[in-house]
């Protein structure tokens, strides 16, 4: 049942115990979104990140994101992730700092290293490091019909930078002429901001939804081959979407000192994240059981229960 060309292969257990082992060409995404996620979660003891921390999880997550397009979609869909993402996302900027469209009227300050279009480098590959796990959760939630894998996407990214915004305008990374009126608790990052991402993510995930196959290469026999349906297809951007929502909340709550932003960008977030996490678990045998039971005693509890 081995395969080279699906992103997990699947070993008898006579010959591995577990079932299921981690195909090779897959492993450079996951030590790279590894390595990303250990570069963030030094940001707490550093006052929230550091110009050289800040650079790694960037690149060390958006190569992980290209690795694993690459991995479970064919080299053509990274290169199509590369362009969309981080070329349009370098256009919208570069439009943005000059035009005040579709953002609102910023301004980079120069902290974050070399620019391109008067716009960080950093800043595309950040586009293209969170674009890939929105895209694998708007297909998730959004199922086949386009409109809503787009809608939902747009909802997955903007709603993250609902924390990002907030830190690196607290770094002095960018700033905006003005900031309000804002999101409750948000008085530092005008509305104007959010309408704009929602805008570029629309356009951004309902392109990469058209254009990058929802299969693997082996064009759709076998595990590999069940559109949308195999969690290990998707495992690294899903878990990369997860760990971004959890650690953002618990770090602006505890670490940051922005606990307004935890409690908003929690709220906004997670209505993506907490229907993701409902999905995942109706998905696996042992998951489905969960819900059940925990259906169960909230039945009994409130009194509810079959007619």
């Amino acid at each position: 049942m081995t395969s080279t060309s699906e992103p997990f292969a699947v070993v008898p257990r006579r010959a591995h115990r577990g079932g299921r082992a981690v195909a090779p060409h897959r492993w450079p995404a996951l030590v790279l979104a590894a390595g990303g996620v250990l570069a963030q979660m030094a940001f707490p003891f550093t006052d929230g990140g550091t110009l050289g921390l800040t650079t790694a999880s960037v690149v060390l997550l958006a190569a992980a994101a290209l690795a694993d397009a690459w991995a479970t979609r064919g080299p053509l869909a990274a290169a199509t992730l590369a362009g969309v993402a981080g070329l349009g996302g370098l256009v919208a900027e570069a439009v943005g700092v000059r035009t005040g469209f579709p953002f609102g009227d910023y301004a980079y300050t120069g902290t974050l290293g070399l620019e391109v279009l008067g716009v960080p480098a950093l800043v595309p590959l950040a586009w293209i490091m969170m674009a890939w796990p929105a895209l694998a959760v708007a297909r998730r939630l959004g199922g086949e019909r386009r409109w809503a894998v787009a809608l939902v996407g747009a909802a997955a990214l903007t709603a993250w930078d609902v924390f990002l915004d907030p830190q690196m305008v607290d770094q002095g990374h960018w700033t905006w002429a003005h900031p309000s009126p804002g999101l409750p608790g948000i008085d530092d990052v005008p509305l104007t901001n959010y309408a704009g991402w929602l805008l570029v993510s629309f356009l951004m995930v309902g392109g990469l939804d058209r254009l990058v196959p929802r299969t693997s290469p082996d064009g759709g026999t076998g595990p590999a081959g069940r559109v949308s349906r195999d969690i290990a297809l998707d495992a690294v951007p899903l878990a990369v979407y997860l760990w971004t929502y959890s650690s953002s909340v618990l770090a602006h709550a505890v670490f940051f000192g922005r606990p307004p932003v935890a409690l908003v960008g929690g709220l906004l977030m997670g209505l993506v994240a907490v229907p993701l996490v409902v999905r995942l678990l109706r998905e696996q045998p042992g998951g489905r059981r969960v819900l059940q039971r925990t259906g169960q005693r909230t039945g009994r509890d409130s009194g509810v229960g079959p007619r």
